[in-house]
């Protein structure tokens, strides 16, 4: 099975830059709880990569361009006024700089928040250099002291194993090590990063891993993995919820993304990118289903997360942000709720998959 690489996570599905009235904080039943662990944070998460700017291996940009960041900082605490309280990044974005942004930016009120970052990839900090993985046990815990140093914070709510295709007996050496961290009161949970149904059950066995991070949107469904968050109890996360800013509706077939964003990278996982533009196929798609992400009155950044929640009650999606517009538009989500199973039948029947 080919398993794309899980650094694809907290893809900045950016909506439209267009500046958005100011909107009421979501009810209190848009809420998830993390599987088995008892936390409970916002059915709605801010994905962390794109404010940790440029990175990447050898001029290979991993990244999603410039940031602000001090935009960046508004951005989260307004997400926080909008009820948003589940974040999630990872210690290689930006090398370290994402972690450092986001625990800036909840310094003052860490306590209401959850917070999830990832571990397996190495790098230099603050280079924007990345080197390779390192899953043994001594990294594993210097990663996460670093991610606690860059974060402010005296734990992690949620620890992510970053590295989707790791073997499976490895993987259960790193599962060892992240239970020691929750004996020893360092983390709360953890999880793993990955699209592979096999391995997503592998972990599934151990009480305190309560979530699996995956793709998941209205053109990439991944039942067999919501199958294994069913039936295991888990949390769906999910990683790349508006197809990399596609399901946005603002790219064109005329559309082209900086030289330094990675949906130009042509990276052999990309699909809904190629050269640095929407591909075809993608966009015809989403011309197809239009009509009905945007009906009763959503945009459709608003109807790709309402068919995400419809898709299952363990869905998280966290959706990417630069900017402060960014995160109302996707925060006003929670207030439409999800699609009607009738909506959610229209979509499937409309891309053929039943």
């Amino acid at each position: 099975m080919k398993v794309k690489p899980s650094f694809t996570l907290s893809q900045p599905d950016c909506c439209s830059d267009t500046t958005l009235p100011r909107v009421s904080v979501p009810a209190a039943e848009a809420r998830r709880v993390l599987g088995r662990s008892g936390v409970e944070a916002s059915a709605l998460g801010l994905g962390c990569w794109a404010i940790g700017g440029p990175f990447g291996p050898g001029g290979t940009p991993w990244g999603w361009g410039e940031v602000d960041d001090a935009e960046s900082i508004r951005a989260i605490r307004r997400g926080l006024e909008l009820g948003v309280t589940f974040f999630d990044t990872a210690d290689v974005y930006g090398t370290g700089h994402s972690e450092q942004i986001l625990g800036e930016a909840l310094g003052a009120d860490p306590d209401r928040v959850v917070v999830a970052t990832k571990f397996g990839h190495t790098f230099e900090e603050g280079t924007g250099r990345t080197l390779g993985t390192d899953v043994s046990a001594a990294y594993v815990r210097r990663a996460f002291d670093a991610s606690l140093r860059r974060l402010g914070r005296d734990r992690i709510d949620l620890y992510q194993l970053h590295l989707g295709d790791l073997a499976l007996d490895a993987a259960d050496d790193v599962a060892s090590v992240l239970e020691d961290l929750c004996d020893e009161g360092k983390i709360r949970a953890y999880g793993w990063s990955t699209d592979d149904p096999e391995r997503a059950a592998r972990w599934a066995s151990h009480d305190r891993c309560v979530a699996v991070q995956h793709t998941l949107n209205v053109f990439d469904d991944a039942p067999d993995v919501l199958r294994v968050c069913e039936e295991h109890g888990l949390a769906s996360i999910n990683r790349g919820p508006l197809a990399m800013g596609l399901l946005s509706g603002k790219f064109d077939a005329g559309s082209r993304v900086a030289s330094n964003d990675v949906r130009a990278s042509n990276a052999d996982w990309l699909e809904y990118f190629r050269d640095g533009r929407p591909a075809p196929a993608f966009l015809e798609k989403l011309a197809a289903i239009s009509e009905v992400l945007t009906s009763d009155g959503r945009t459709p950044v608003q109807g790709a997360l309402g068919w995400i929640w419809a898709r299952s009650g363990r869905t998280i999606p966290i959706t990417g942000f630069k900017t402060v517009a960014q995160v109302e538009e996707n925060a006003r989500a929670l207030a439409r709720g999800p699609l009607t199973q009738q909506q959610l039948h229209e979509v499937e029947s409309l891309l053929g998959r039943g």
